[in-house]
């Protein structure tokens, strides 16, 4: 039994090592909400995905925090013990939505519980190994010097697999710049939805560069699109900021908006 006791939140900004940009724009810093959630003399940690701003996502930092504060602590109170953390997702459930809010409490609730069991979260969850490959995602870089430059670094640290962020300009040129330079590279490329179907032309130009997947290309509420630009491309679409539930995954998937998704506990957990 998890019998919890208290729950604080942290905002904490850190400087990022290189600006990171992707097609929502550039960011130099990090905005973090850190959970913590005490439970017999034990604390857990959970992070807050959510952005500074509304961009890749309508959740924020400061909504985040609001709807913690005002409204899942409340339900908290009044609801301190807890078999599991899976319990959890039935007393948020009054609350629409705020799947990040709601997945850093889950995150620090299961913290917590693999705490009191002694045992590591990733056994807990059902994983089996202790170690699993790494990607890197790289964002938009000012020329295509500095993107090989950048991409180069980042394999000699031993990163198997890289992710180009792209937008309308800076797509088919980066691409075939790396895969030229680097032929047996585990590639794909990452739109965050900047295009629409009127650029179906130039994505079924990144066909020709072996690409693992194609992310997110689309607007993030469209799966009827994703479907209609799948059914074009031989590369495989992935959905990220388009899949908010196990509900929506199970619409794309059947729809054939994707044939990859990628999964986020925090945009997707509570």
């Amino acid at each position: 039994m998890i019998r919890l006791e208290r729950l604080s939140l942290f905002l904490v900004e850190l400087p990022l090592v290189s600006p990171f940009a992707t097609s929502f724009g550039e960011e130099r810093t990090k905005q973090a909400l850190l959970v913590a959630l005490t439970a017999d003399g034990v604390m857990g940690w959970g992070e807050c995905v959510a952005g500074s701003g509304p961009w890749y996502s309508w959740e924020t930092v400061e909504t985040a925090r609001y709807v913690i504060s005002e409204h899942i602590r409340p339900l908290l109170s009044g609801h301190k013990a807890f078999e599991h953390p899976c319990d959890l997702g039935r007393v948020l459930a009054p609350i629409r939505g705020h799947a990040m809010a709601k997945a850093a409490v889950e995150a620090a609730l299961w913290d917590i519980y693999a705490r009191l069991q002694r045992k590591p979260l990733y056994q807990l969850l059902g994983g089996v190994r202790e170690a699993v490959p790494a990607g890197v995602s790289v964002g938009i870089q000012p020329d295509i010097p500095t993107l090989l430059a950048t991409v180069e670094s980042f394999l000699s640290e031993g990163y198997p697999r890289v992710k180009l962020k792209i937008k309308p300009g800076w797509d088919v040129e980066p691409v075939r710049a790396v895969r030229e330079r680097f032929p047996d590279l585990l590639l794909s490329v990452d739109a965050n939805g900047a295009y629409t179907l009127e650029d179906r032309s130039t994505l079924r130009e990144l066909d020709r560069y072996g690409l693992l997947m194609l992310e997110q290309p689309l607007h993030f509420e469209d799966l009827l699109e994703h479907a209609e630009l799948g059914r074009e491309l031989s590369t495989p679409i992935c959905l990220d900021e388009s899949i908010t539930s196990a509900r929506r995954a199970r619409e794309a998937l059947e729809l054939g908006a994707c044939r990859i998704i990628n999964v986020k506990q925090g945009r997707v957990g509570g």
